[in-house]
């Protein structure tokens, strides 16, 4: 049976894992935590990169500890042995990054036609035919590159992950001389019940940013393609955390100090105000090839991780057996890879996702609970494991204590569609488990042993 191919390095892995959390989220986010925050943003992004550090040390560990797609549901497995437990993990990060695939190639979709400006005068499901159409043609595109193959894939994730690492650093230069015109303490009167920093508004603040360091998780995903993976794994995500918090600090302070945290708040494209006030000489179509650049990569980031995570639970014997096919020359899940491009099309005709792909984000604090507390069980069961990047036991019970925090305030904001659409996923996917149970009895062996 043809297995995946072993290509990638540290240095592709830790591009993979920045373009992962850059994405396309920071260029819209930072006028949002502005809002929240005021000067002191910063802050914010500070203390989320703590927060979030925690259970990437988890994700780590793990890595190192069992290399193989799958690796939360795989560590949840084998931690809990409960197969619905990892199924549930499983699916709900697939919906994430099916979810986030889905849009961001609409957003791709309405960037690139801003510089075609096609229109052909009607629309499909809601949704202008040519908004569809460039879509669709994105997504052929992407599932093209991934199926080709892991290097190649990681070659256009680098080569994105530059672009937009380029457009957050040309922020800092362009803007680093405004720095010190600004109160970076300065907070929204009023917030927080005072006209000061208060823990509460740190913590309200800190939700919010935390998710733009979402995507260190699909790193783990492409553990069976990782050269040296007990090594590598664990130097590139927590190397790829520091470097994207380490950006993400400095642009915050930029924009805040080039532009006034008010208007940052309400301007529909933040960033691209900064650079219009600190570098008006730079072209418009520059910025927004730029922030193509970061949205395909979020999509192309999601689309590997989705299709290993698919591969490595039919290797468990979670999903049917065919979806662990590895094509023989191009050793990549072909038959997953193509499943979800055949869903991921068909989103495009589902109108607004926004609220699924908001509901996911609250999925996913709840899978880091699970998987964290995983390695909390394997670390008591196993002990630590020579030649593996051990973290200390209060590492991942911290990461617990973090998530549930954050889901217990996300869920007081008071929206209460995020929430009930993230409890009808659950049980839509625990559903889904029940009715394939047929179907699994034929699955490919559980490989946890392996």
């Amino acid at each position: 049976m043809a297995e995946l191919k072993r290509s990638a390095g540290p240095m592709q892995l830790m591009l993979y894992g920045i373009g992962s959390m850059l994405g396309a989220g920071i260029y819209g986010l930072i006028g949002k935590a502005a809002g929240v925050m005021g000067g002191a943003v910063w802050i914010s992004f500070l203390v989320a990169m703590v927060a979030a550090l925690l259970t990437g040390i988890s994700y780590a560990s793990i890595a190192s500890r069992y290399p193989k797609a799958a690796g939360a549901a795989y560590a949840t497995q084998r931690a809990y042995g409960a197969p619905w437990l990892s199924y549930l993990v499983g699916l709900t990060v697939v919906c994430s990054g099916l979810a986030s695939i889905a849009t961001q190639s609409k957003v791709v979709a309405e960037n690139l036609n801003t510089l075609f400006g096609l229109d052909f005068g009607f629309t499909l499901a809601g949704v202008p035919f040519e908004i569809l159409l460039i879509a669709i043609g994105f997504l052929l595109l992407v599932g093209g590159v991934v199926y080709r193959g892991i290097t190649e894939s990681l070659w256009a994730n680098a080569l994105c992950t530059l672009i937009e690492a380029a457009g957050l650093l040309l922020v800092v230069v362009v803007g680093m001389r405004y720095w010190g015109q600004a109160d970076l303490l300065e907070v929204p009167t009023g917030a927080g019940g005072s006209g000061g920093i208060t823990a509460g508004l740190i913590l309200q603040g800190s939700i919010l940013t935390f998710f733009s360091f979402l995507g260190f998780e699909d790193m783990l995903n492409v553990a069976e393609e990782v050269e040296r993976p007990e090594r590598s794994l664990p130097i590139a995500l927590i190397g790829a955390m520091v470097v994207a918090s380490l950006i993400y600090i400095m642009v915050a302070i930029t924009a805040v100090s080039v532009v006034p945290w008010q208007e940052l708040a309400v301007a529909p494209g933040p960033l691209r105000l900064v650079i219009e006030r600190a570098a008006p000489w730079f072209p418009a179509a520059g910025f927004t090839l730029i922030t193509i650049a970061a949205v395909a990569n979020t999509a192309l980031v999601n689309y590997v991780m989705g299709s290993r995570l698919l591969y490595g639970m039919a290797r468990q014997g979670l999903l049917p057996a065919g979806l662990a096919t590895v094509h023989p020359t191009r050793q990549t899940p072909h038959i997953a890879i193509g499943v979800l491009l055949v869903i991921v099309v068909a989103l495009q005709f589902a109108g607004d996702i926004q609220q699924l792909a908001s509901a996911t984000v609250l999925l996913l604090l709840s899978v880091f609970v699970v998987v964290n507390g995983a390695l909390i069980v394997l670390k008591h069961r196993e002990g630590n494991i020579a030649g593996c990047f051990n973290a200390p036991i209060f590492i991942p019970a911290l990461g617990v204590v973090i998530c549930l925090v954050m889901i217990v305030a996300r869920i007081l904001q008071g929206d209460w569609r995020g929430p009930a659409l993230a409890g009808a996923l659950i049980a839509g996917i625990l559903l889904l488990y029940a009715l394939t149970r047929n179907s699994r009895r034929g699955a490919a062996p559980s490989y946890l042993d392996a």
